[in-house]
């Protein structure tokens, strides 16, 4: 019997003898992406032109193989649905003939269909997981920890069953993380008995995403399809392109860390702050496509939590929406992908103002995360889920003797004020490493907060001198 972990295990062990024809792991991943499509597609009789099947692919060899491979990309790439959004952009990267020949064969040997569709889906995903981990290149910028996912999936409660046209949107998709562990979600609570119509409705209008790339983009279509999901995931820039006018119940992301592509300030309207700051104008995209009553849960760094433009950004935030609790993460939640970065999590409701905040510190005097020997693990979020309560809205009675070791902490909006609506700023936990001269912390974390500094003192030194010169 085939286990995901014998499949992850063959396909993953071919990818050690592609490294040798130039192709680094998300290259693997993302070829591997279009076969198993082709071979599943052909298993069901799903309408593939006869020319391009799995049949006449593996019929193939040498280097009639590579160049019948090309234009077999080049001509689904222009199909219409589905097969042209797995497609798009989608190039070989195979310069050996055998090495192509020899995959085909390893996929041809599982029946793909006939796999239980969590063993097919966990092993797709324990490939997205090794290519994040082993890469650091790749699918792990867009890769957020599976545990951390399920936690905050587990608080939102993302059900779609009571409202037609609920819907779930990732504005920075990926490799579709979040889509993924909502809908299983929905599997676990109610068993897979969900009616005809709902199902089909849930499956196929429920879940929706923006991705800027296309090798994330397929690599999430293609995770969601193997569930049986056909998600609307759209290649496109949530931050640069207008307001499409789309709203969504629920919102679950991660964007992405760092200012690579964040140096010019969008040209929104409905962006009320002028940042070049990535994050903060996600923040601000979300509070446009989130629906009135509608919550978010958004991962963000700690560096995005200060400075004046997140002060403005936070206050009308806040006047707009509930933000009931923040998630302060573990060190090293990130790891190996983004290990210096110290990220928190955003839970807001839309339609109603913040009058207090409670946040979680699961990060004080707690080992920082490691690949190996303290992974990051349910446990580390298990009291704080206790925390939050039933309520999807943060609105269960709460208290701070909920917590143990006093992790669990009010604050109200007048104290958030007094800050200035920097929420980085609360800390009530005396910090051992500090106390015995081991909190300097890593380089990389020392240097990326000390840029994010600069850059808020530069921009705010900029607006000085505009005011001058006016």
């Amino acid at each position: 019997m085939q286990t995901n972990t014998n499949i992850v295990n063959k396909l993953w062990g071919y990818c050690h003898v592609l490294r040798h024809d130039g192709m680094d792991y998300g290259d693997y991943v993302e070829q591997l992406t279009y076969l198993l499509f082709l071979k599943m597609a052909e298993e069901k009789g799903a309408a593939i032109p006869k020319e391009y099947s799995w049949d006449v692919l593996k019929t193939k060899a040498g280097t009639d193989l590579t160049d019948f491979y090309s234009d077999l990309l080049r001509g689904l790439a222009k199909q219409d649905g589905l097969l042209g959004d797995i497609f798009t952009e989608a190039l070989s990267k195979f310069t050996k003939p055998v090495n192509l020949k020899r995959l085909i064969d390893l996929i041809d040997e599982i029946d793909w269909s006939g796999l239980n569709i969590d063993v097919k889906a966990q092993a797709y995903e324990g490939l997205l997981e090794k290519s994040a981990a082993e890469g650091k290149k790749g699918a792990g910028q867009y890769f957020t920890p599976r545990v951390l996912i399920q936690a905050i999936v587990s608080v939102m409660k993302p059900d779609p069953r009571a409202i037609k046209d609920f819907t779930i949107c990732d504005p920075a998709a990926g490799t579709g993380g979040f889509l993924l562990s909502a809908y299983e979600w929905l599997m676990q609570q109610t068993e897979g008995a969900i009616n005809r119509e709902d199902i089909k409705r849930i499956k196929e209008n429920t879940y929706f995403g923006t991705e800027l790339v296309a090798r994330p983009r397929r690599l999430a279509l293609m995770n969601l399809y193997l569930h049986g999901i056909i998600a609307n995931i759209r290649l496109g820039d949530s931050l640069y392109e207008p307001d499409r006018g789309d709203r969504y119940d629920v919102i679950l992301t991660n964007p992405p860390f760092g200012t690579k592509g964040a140096n010019q300030v969008p040209e929104r309207q409905d962006f009320t702050v002028a940042t070049s700051n990535k994050q903060l104008n996600f923040v601000q995209h979300i509070l446009t496509i989130l629906k009135p009553g509608g919550r978010a849960a958004v991962v963000l760094p700690d560096n995005v939590l200060f400075g004046d433009q997140a002060g403005e950004v936070f206050k009308i935030l806040m006047q707009d929406c509930n933000l009931h609790t923040i998630l302060r993460l573990p060190n090293g939640t990130f790891t190996p992908y983004s290990q210096g970065v110290k990220a928190n999590v955003v839970f807001f409701t839309k339609g109603m103002p913040t009058e207090n905040v409670w946040i979680y510190d699961a990060r004080t005097n707690v080992p920082g995360i490691t690949k190996n020997d303290r992974p990051l693990l349910n446990k580390h979020f298990d009291e704080f889920e206790k925390c939050y309560g039933d309520s999807p809205n943060g609105q269960s009675p709460r208290s701070e003797s909920q917590s143990r070791e006093n992790r669990w902490k009010k604050f109200t909006i007048a104290q958030v004020k007094e800050k200035n609506y920097k929420l980085d700023s609360f800390k009530w936990i005396k910090d051992e490493a500090v106390e015995n001269g081991d909190g300097v912390g890593e380089p990389e974390e020392l240097i990326a907060d000390a840029l994010t500094e600069l850059k808020e003192a530069t921009s705010s030194l900029e607006k000085i001198y505009a005011d001058l010169k006016r």
